[in-house]
């Protein structure tokens, strides 16, 4: 007996077996991506990077995805975030030196309307777009002021976070919800038992996450994730600090030299010889070893908490089904810091007549005078940092420990100052699991690997301004395996400089001081100056630098009557 459409089922039926899965396949949703950036952190510090710092959420991330050996950052804050946020060299975004005006097209202080930000260039995508955390690209701090370079003017959907680079972890400058300036304690949405600015810039964060789902969950996201941490003042919670009583008691030398066996194991450095130490641990007064050690125990306790941030933020992601197709990429901002910011001791005794501050009173001060509580703020040896009422950096000695194995600092364009680990994780995108990647890269490729994976379109113009080509290149293409790289990448911050390309580096440390050359794929601890020995390879690198310096608006310098 012959079922009437039974032969037309069947027939369809063999025919969708039949085809070719490109017939019938979706298109790939597009990925969520959330950058998180640290800030004054060195290359060793990390846990999956050789430090003894209980990193374990990044290192899971790490160990789960991709870690990258060779990235750079601009080594210093301001021009690192103009660079990140735009995809082009930090003088081309207008900020090659910090937010005052220079009076040059490259040093405005201010974030140029010839750059687009990651988020302007992703909302015509599709993306919804949101931001915790420090800004740090404009020189117009007044909550009553123009705004036209503040989060929302420049792309964001969603901010919290503060407009300024440094401050209270209690109590922080400058501190903004979208347009809006907030105290910690009249946040209405916000009120935790105990406020610490690291901890808010991840509940936020992880707030965005989770109202995402709920009410856009058929848009992708970015997630601009801006810690403070570890940035001087050190600040941290009682609980955090206790967890390293102890550790650092060892000194200077024995805690880099165990970073730098580790590192060796993990594959992070190559056997390249360690740069020369600072201070000797003996050579400490015995009556100072008590506070050094405690600055490096709260500044591992500000690490640790961020840590535990990104984790709530992971959880979050897990809990709204959006992690396996999202994209999380960890880099800092620049080297270990050197800053002896509060660690001499004060000029004037403390007042005795300060008052608490207002509900509503704002922070106005990076430095200041006293805590919302009314206490004086304390600075100088025998301070032990930590608390509201303490303002201590943690010096240079425990910064040559952060940037192990390289030589120099923040605001260095040699390998301490500009070195940043790189984390790649994916599920979705990303197969291969705990690898190194070893092509050179840098903050310009951030950009682009946004541009690429959200199939979003870079633009010639943009608000009626032309718009400065990319000058990074994507990162996706090296997921999968490493790629060989001989392009140059560009560095300069106040008359220090660098450029790098295939196995050679060319760096100065100032205007006035002269250029070294380093075969920088075998001697990253910058050892072994060869710029003697092969004054033609110096000679074309420098002859390179001054080239692309013209293109990138490194010249004309501030104060230089030529103008642009």
């Amino acid at each position: 007996m012959k079922v009437p459409g039974l032969v037309s089922i069947l027939n369809l039926t063999l025919l969708m077996a039949l085809a070719p899965p490109t017939l019938c396949a979706q298109p790939a949703p597009k990925p969520n991506i959330i950058v998180v950036l640290s800030d004054d952190m060195g290359y060793s510090d990390l846990g999956c990077y050789g430090g003894e710092i209980a990193t374990p959420n990044l290192d899971r991330l790490a160990a789960n995805g991709l870690r990258y050996t060779r990235f750079y950052n601009t080594g210093r804050c301001c021009p690192t975030r103009a660079s990140l946020l735009t995809g082009l060299y930090a003088h081309q975004a207008g900020i090659g030196e910090m937010t005052g005006d220079g009076g040059q097209r490259g040093y405005r202080g201010d974030l140029s309307r010839n750059a687009v930000t990651i988020a302007e260039a992703l909302k015509p995508a599709g993306y919804r777009t949101y931001m915790t955390g420090k800004w740090h690209v404009t020189a117009q701090l007044r909550p009553d002021g123009d705004k036209k370079n503040w989060p929302l003017q420049r792309g964001f959907d969603r901010f919290y976070g503060t407009i300024i680079g440094a401050g209270s972890f209690f109590d922080p400058w400058t501190l903004t919800r979208g347009n809006e300036a907030l105290t910690p304690v009249n946040d209405k949405e916000y009120q935790p038992e105990q406020y610490y600015y690291t901890h808010a810039i991840s509940d936020y964060a992880s707030r965005y996450i989770r109202e995402h789902a709920a009410n856009h969950a058929d848009q992708p996201f970015f997630l601009y994730v801006a810690y403070t941490a570890a940035h001087w003042p050190m600040h941290a919670l009682d609980q955090d600090i206790a967890k390293y009583k102890g550790r650092y008691d060892a000194g200077y030398e024995a805690i880099r030299e165990a970073r730098y066996k580790k590192m060796k194991e993990l594959g992070v450095i190559g056997d390249w010889e360690l740069s020369p130490g600072a201070t000797k641990w003996k050579s400490v007064d015995e009556s100072a070893k008590a506070w050094e050690l405690r600055c490096m125990e709260v500044y591992a306790a500000m690490v640790d908490s961020m840590d535990q941030g990104i984790g709530r933020i992971v959880d979050s992601l897990k809990a709204t089904g959006q992690f396996e197709n999202t994209l999380i990429l960890y880099m800092q901002d620049n080297g270990g810091c050197a800053e002896a910011n509060g660690r001499k001791a004060p000029k004037r005794p403390l007042p005795d007549d300060i008052v608490p501050m207002g509900k509503d009173e704002l922070q106005t001060k990076m430095v200041p005078d006293r805590s919302r509580e009314g206490r004086p703020v304390r600075t100088g040896p025998g301070e032990m940092p930590g608390p509201a009422d303490t303002y201590i950096a943690y010096g240079r000695d425990w910064a040559n420990v952060s940037n192990t194995p390289f030589r120099e600092y923040k605001s260095s364009n040699h390998e301490g100052g500009i070195s940043t680990p790189l984390i790649a994780h994916w599920p979705k995108g990303i197969a291969a699991r705990n690898q190194l990647r070893q092509e050179p890269g840098h903050l310009i490729d951030i950009m682009a690997t946004c541009v690429e994976l959200s199939g979003a379109k870079y633009p010639a113009r943009f608000a009626d301004h032309e718009i400065l080509p990319l000058e990074g290149r994507s990162l996706a293409g090296g997921f999968a395996a490493d790629r060989k790289e001989e392009r140059a990448l560009l560095f300069e911050h106040y008359g220090r400089a660098a450029i790098r390309k295939g196995p050679w580096k060319l760096v100065r440390a100032g205007e006035t001081q002269p250029w070294e050359l380093y075969a920088i794929e075998e001697d990253r601890g910058e050892s072994t100056n060869l710029s003697q020995k092969n004054p033609e390879k110096a000679r074309e690198l420098r002859e390179l630098w001054e080239k692309e310096a013209e293109r990138t608006y490194i010249y004309p310098k501030p104060g230089s009557k030529k103008k642009r």
